[in-house]
């Protein structure tokens, strides 16, 4: 027996990138609610998009392991895998296009949402990439 990683180590490395930046997009998102300090929804914005960038590396990256894998148990975990980081990215691009709009109005209930469902989404596809499966030796 032994433990297989499945993520190559660079496709690990770029998921932290949407991961960190959806995250502190979202405490940026809750600073600004607490404070009214426009400067806030600039770096929530500023962070939406590197998350994007790496995200859309990540997101192309996933859907050609779900394509490619060999193995049932791979099969299922690539495709919720890819899954996750589709929504990720979908709801932190919408949140890019609501973060766009003027200071007052880009964060408010819906761009808080957004950032939600976009952190809990990338922790959640970290937590399926990272999580170690024992495969049987043959």
């Amino acid at each position: 027996m032994g433990f297989r990683p499945f993520l190559h180590p660079l496709h690990g490395l770029l998921l932290a990138f949407p991961v960190a930046l959806f995250t502190v997009a979202l405490l940026t998102d809750i600073a600004y609610l607490q404070t009214a300090e426009i400067q806030w929804t600039n770096f929530s914005s500023w962070l939406i998009a590197g998350a994007l960038l790496a995200g859309a590396l990540v997101l192309v990256w996933s859907i050609i392991l779900a394509i490619v894998a060999r193995r049932r148990a791979h099969r299922q975990r690539s495709l919720i895998y890819a899954g996750l980081i589709a929504i990720m990215w979908i709801a932190g691009l919408v949140n890019a296009f609501k973060h766009s709009q003027d200071a007052w109005s880009s964060v408010g209930v819906t761009g808080l949402i957004l950032s939600i469902i976009s952190a809990v989404f990338a922790l959640a596809a970290s937590w399926v990439a990272h999580r170690t499966v024992r495969e049987i030796a043959r």
